[in-house]
């Protein structure tokens, strides 16, 4: 049965300076046993993870409906600077390309560290599918904080 993740008690409470600390954060949680406390493993959150970074340089096929849009566009420097809710349902274009199968420890992790390599490596960003164009550093606020969502559901014991 899913977990309702907005619902969720005991996650921990993350916001992320950096792609270092992140990293940092995603290397002790896959040395020792992690409590998982929504729907995903470890290994999915990092994949899942890699996904959007990858998907800010390549491009995304989702879109959000116009009401979406419209409301990033009147609250955008608000919306930018809060934390993400947990519970937010993606479009459903969005759930093909983002949320990932089954996937162990070290292949998310393989996989996140590879996609902030490529960020930092690469300039180019696509356009947000809600916000539109951003720059760099709001690309990396969004990175940051929808990390800092994911991750806070696992728990190391």
């Amino acid at each position: 049965m899913a977990v309702t993740t907005a619902k969720v008690d005991g996650r921990r409470k993350l916001d992320y300076a950096s792609f270092e600390e992140l990293l940092a954060d995603a290397d002790r949680l896959s040395s020792g046993p992690v409590k998982v406390l929504g729907n995903w493993s470890a290994g999915q959150i990092f994949r899942h993870l890699a996904l959007a970074y990858n998907g800010s340089i390549d491009g995304f096929t989702m879109t959000f409906p116009w009401y979406f849009r419209l409301m990033a566009k009147v609250f955008r420097k608000k919306l930018l600077a809060m934390p993400m809710p947990a519970g937010f349902k993606l479009p459903s274009s969005g759930t093909k390309a983002l949320v990932p199968e089954a996937t162990s420890t070290e292949e998310g992790l393989a996989d996140l560290r590879a996609a902030v390599a490529r960020l930092q490596r690469e300039p180019h960003r696509a356009k947000h599918p809600m916000f539109g164009d951003l720059s760099n550093d709001e690309w990396n606020k969004i990175h940051l904080t929808h990390a800092s969502l994911h991750m806070s559901l696992l728990v190391p014991l």
